[in-house]
């Protein structure tokens, strides 16, 4: 059965086009200012003279980004609860403008206390959008659009993160104006697009904001914990960011030690990884013909166990010393089976990653979604920091990327388990398959 030629006709639509702008912006401009805060500070200087080394500063500055994930996502769940929240994202589209504005001074200045305060506040005005964005989709969106969108928004989401690390890493190295023109310019249009998001009815007016961050925290966790639909969805989707977190920070080290590629092959790598996932969504939501699938979960666990194993089997062994360019890369015998296989991995992460968020936003009642969203953000970020720190281990242990993405692999085996008994729907889909077949 093919899909309706319609499917994707709601993305030009008021309804979604410009909250899918919002959001795209909003993460391009997020990676372009990390990305060039980051090879400013690793290739040119910056900071040179603080006290802190460069290595020990884009570990804060990480860390900085991340932690307001945990500080302010129940907060950011009460708050899309109580107020209207195209309303609330033109303030935090207000709120990017203001820090973008203070971020210019600091590279005008070359502050690295000062960037390192507006990362902080990037990480903040983030963490305030993140519930909000899966959360009016439902408002949005029709039921059978809102897997198609799902779709749309996490293959952007990747595609801006991927071309705000491409555009901070070529114009670190520019005059300071460049990128403080940049970054006010993409802002700017972040607001801008927002004006255009349609208002919503407030779900719960009489929502209390809790204002003590570890109370609300706790409480957010455990009521999420105790509906059980929402928090295997929440698992599911932080092994995803738990995966994408160790392929992409290692994925340059990678590149160098047992590819033998320079930066150029580097991109070229995390192009395909993005783009992969980028398709891999869309086309996820062309086979569910605009019903939830769970099944398609299944196959996108599979599918990273296949290729992820078959990523180590191609590589392991080799260790490069020196670094070549695309040329001599793709001269290699094994390069394109290479690139076909990291292209593959992120294609079955799309499938993986759709319907879980789709699955989150409809098994939550309308005046809990954005708490379920926020919970989420918080157990994601839980996920990336136990990926960085599983990774350090196992690389002191072992010394080679490889291993720890050996291990990655196995490690969807037992997830796909979880998922598949905790999941009565994904067995049922399944099912439904099969005797189709």
């Amino acid at each position: 059965m093919a899909s309706s030629p319609g499917q994707f006709a709601f993305a030009k639509t008021r309804r979604f086009a410009p909250l899918f702008a919002t959001q795209f912006l909003g993460a391009f401009n997020d990676n372009l200012f990390k990305t060039a805060l980051f090879v400013l500070i690793s290739f040119h200087g910056l900071g040179y003279n603080d006290w802190l080394p460069a290595s020990q500063m884009l570990n804060i500055g990480a860390m900085l980004f991340i932690l307001p994930y945990f500080l302010f996502s129940a907060l950011s769940g009460q708050l899309s609860t109580k107020y209207d929240k195209a309303k609330l994202a033109r303030i935090i589209k207000f709120l990017e403008i203001l820090i973008m504005a203070l971020a210019a001074l600091g590279f005008w200045w070359q502050s690295t206390p000062l960037l390192m305060l507006c990362l902080f506040m990037m990480g903040a005005q983030s963490t305030l959008f993140g519930p909000l964005k899966y959360a009016i989709l439902p408002d949005y969106l029709q039921p059978k659009d809102l897997l198609s969108g799902n779709s749309l928004v996490e293959g952007a989401t990747f595609l801006a993160i991927l071309f705000g690390q491409i555009l901070g890493t070529i114009v670190a190295g520019w005059h300071a104006g460049v990128v403080i023109s940049l970054i006010l310019l993409v802002a700017l249009f972040g607001q801008i697009s927002s004006l255009y998001m349609p208002s919503v009815p407030a779900k719960n007016p009489a929502e209390r904001i809790e204002w003590n961050i570890h109370k609300g925290t706790r409480a957010l966790l455990k009521e999420t914990y105790a509906q059980q639909e929402l928090w295997v969805a929440i698992i599911g989707i932080s092994w995803f960011w738990f995966i994408g977190a160790v392929y992409t920070t290692q994925l340059s080290t990678f590149t160098r030690l047992h590819l033998g590629g320079n930066e150029d092959v580097f991109n070229l790598m995390l192009a395909l990884f993005s783009i992969g996932i980028g398709a891999g969504s869309v086309l996820c939501a062309k086979l569910s013909h605009e019903r939830l699938r769970l099944s398609l979960v299944a196959a996108g666990t599979v599918g990273m166990t296949v290729f992820g194993l078959l990523l180590v089997w191609l590589t392991h062994g080799q260790h490069y010393t020196e670094l070549h360019g695309f040329t001599a890369f793709l001269a290699r015998a094994q390069a394109w089976s290479v690139m076909g296989t990291i292209t593959l991995l992120g294609f079955f992460g799309g499938f993986f990653s759709v319907p879980l968020y789709t699955w989150l936003q409809t098994a939550s009642s309308d005046t809990f979604r954005a708490h379920a969203v926020a919970a989420n953000n918080i157990v994601n970020g839980l996920f990336m920091v136990a990926a960085a720190i599983i990774s350090a281990i196992l690389i002191a242990l072992f010394g080679h990327i490889t291993v720890l993405y050996l291990l990655v692999a196995l490690g969807n085996v037992p997830v796909l388990v979880y998922l598949w008994r905790k999941t009565p729907a994904m067995r049922e889909d399944m099912g439904s398959w099969f005797k189709k077949a």
